[in-house]
């Protein structure tokens, strides 16, 4: 009796003790899983464990049939696979494991969508600028950044934009790697693990931290635009966007003139209907920064106004952001402004108005793709995390806010719209770029029933000004809107899908069109 009770505690203390050392051995995961450098066959995947561990990530079309296999075989702390043969414009779910154990993901929350090759498919980008406020902290967030973060995911829940744009500044004081856990990572990992996230660098993320080890940005054209060779400044496509990530903190002669060669030559190139540029130093600013004084930034602003506009202006750039100014500050249509604010005059404006449809109308361009000196809108968004005061009275500008937010873009087919959410989910701005402006509207009021004895769906919608046509489109999945199947005469507004399977879920959009081309995509309607 008395040898059974010893034999079984030994066997209880060996359990415990091996269970013990399985613990000590075990890898946590300490940052991540994000996604970085999209394609439309690829994505990269990065996390952090505490412990030198093998990379190995699962992937594939649905939560529970992950066939796919991406790993790195040498064990590390800090871990970067590459997902290949990505199929574009396709949901695909993702887990990490080590050791045949799931660190993390599996779940609806580590999901993405493969980028778009070409089409003008509509979607959404989430920008944030000087927002690192919590990287002054050491726990816990920052009130200001986790309020513009959680009023922006209340309108707009993570996974339902693709592209997380970081305009500077990311984390502060100097943008170390501790700074960019505390005020990057921790902060916004909801968002990483399911959107691929664009960055620049602002004068707080100094080169010699943690800037670029913990960012795998295209240095060779892979997710469209030219090679660059370099991670200082890069360019991307998205859908019919084509987005220039420009370095204004290195100041550097040599820099400068390689990226002023590169910028010519990829704006040159890109066919795509949008232009967008962003980078930290804004040309025009009365906030916390003055742009007026060639001292400010080291003349930083100067330099981008005077070198790099007109370069952008002469290949039709539609959208410019940035961010260093704590404030919010939005311009008019303007072009050809690069002197100080003194010089600013109704000849700048190409277009006038607020650019608000319900306000003083969209501001338009007369076709797609690129127009030499067509105009553009500047913002300035760099109150995601904090505001400074400033005189805010740039006479370019049409709104000037001294208020928390950050900006939602919302590109669709030939329009283009963005809002400044606020702090508490208000939209304190909005405007709007028509490019073709004779194509219809985009259609209103659509309606799906089902006919339960046939399954089939009824579709209705509203008359778009300007349409002559209309065409339906059937999608199983909710990110895209599927194929045609069905085109109907100016002033039909319904249609009877009677290829519908009962039981199963669609989504269902609308597009009017005219001799002048196609419109935008209605919202999609499930049924």
């Amino acid at each position: 009796m008395v040898a059974e009770m010893v034999r079984s505690c030994c066997a209880a203390f060996i359990a415990l003790l091996c269970s013990s050392v399985q613990l000590a051995y075990a890898e946590t995961i300490t940052r991540g899983p994000y996604l970085q450098r999209g394609t439309p066959t690829s994505v990269v995947v990065r996390w952090r464990t505490d412990t030198p561990v093998e990379s190995i990530v699962h992937y594939g079309l649905s939560k529970t049939s992950l066939s796919l296999v991406a790993k790195a075989a040498e064990q590390r702390t800090e871990h970067e696979v590459t997902l290949l043969g990505l199929t574009p414009h396709t949901k695909y779910y993702y887990q990490v494991k080590t050791a045949g154990r799931v660190s993390a993901g599996g779940d609806e929350e580590h999901s993405f969508v493969s980028s778009p090759m070409g089409g003008d498919e509509s979607f959404k980008i989430w920008v944030v600028g000087d927002s690192g406020s919590s990287g002054y902290l050491e726990s816990g967030e920052d009130p200001g950044q986790a309020a513009v973060r959680d009023a922006f995911l209340a309108k707009y829940p993570a996974g339902s934009f693709p592209l997380f744009l970081m305009l500077g500044d990311n984390a502060y004081i100097t943008g170390t790697d501790a700074e960019y856990q505390q005020g990057v990572f921790n902060v916004y990992q909801r968002v990483m693990r399911s959107s691929v996230t664009w960055p620049t660098q602002g004068n707080h993320d100094l080169a010699g931290n943690a800037y670029y080890s913990v960012f795998t940005l295209p240095t060779k054209g892979e997710s469209g635009g030219l090679s660059t060779g370099t991670e200082h400044y890069y360019s991307f496509d998205y859908s019919n966007v084509h987005c220039i990530s420009l370095n204004s903190e290195v100041a550097t002669s040599s820099l400068r003139s390689s990226m002023l060669l590169w910028l010519k030559e990829d704006l040159a190139a890109h066919r795509k209907d949008w232009t967008i540029a962003f980078w930290h130093h804004p040309p025009y600013t009365k906030g916390s920064h003055d742009s007026d004084d060639s001292r400010d930034s080291d003349g930083r602003m100067e330099w981008m106004r005077q070198t790099v506009l007109p370069l952008l202006e002469r290949y039709g750039v539609d959208l410019v952001l940035s961010g260093h100014s704590h404030s919010y500050e939005r311009s008019k249509f303007i072009e050809g402004h690069h002197g100080d604010s003194s010089t600013f005059g109704s000849s700048n404006v190409k277009v006038p108005g607020d650019g608000r449809e319900d306000g003083q109308g969209a501001y338009t361009k007369d076709s797609l793709g690129s127009i030499p000196r067509s105009g553009a809108v500047f913002a300035v968004a760099g109150s995601s995390g904090k505001v400074s005061a400033g005189p805010l009275n740039h006479p370019a500008m049409v709104v000037s806010l001294k208020r928390l937010g950050s900006m939602v873009l919302d590109v669709n087919a030939n329009e283009m719209s963005a809002k400044m959410i606020g702090a508490k989910g208000e939209v304190e701005d909005s405007f709007t770029i028509r490019k073709d402006p004779k194509r219809p509207r985009i259609v209103k009021g659509v309606v799906v029933t089902q006919i339960r004895e046939s399954g089939d769906r009824v579709v209705s919608w509203g008359e778009a000004p300007h349409a002559t046509a209309y065409r339906v489109y059937r999608s199983s999945v909710p990110y895209s809107r599927g194929v045609e199947i069905a085109r109907t005469g100016a002033g039909v507004v319904t249609y009877r899908d009677k290829l519908a399977k009962p039981g199963v879920s669609y989504y269902y959009s609308i597009r009017a069109e005219n001799d002048a081309g196609m419109g935008p995509w209605s919202v999609a309607v499930e049924k």
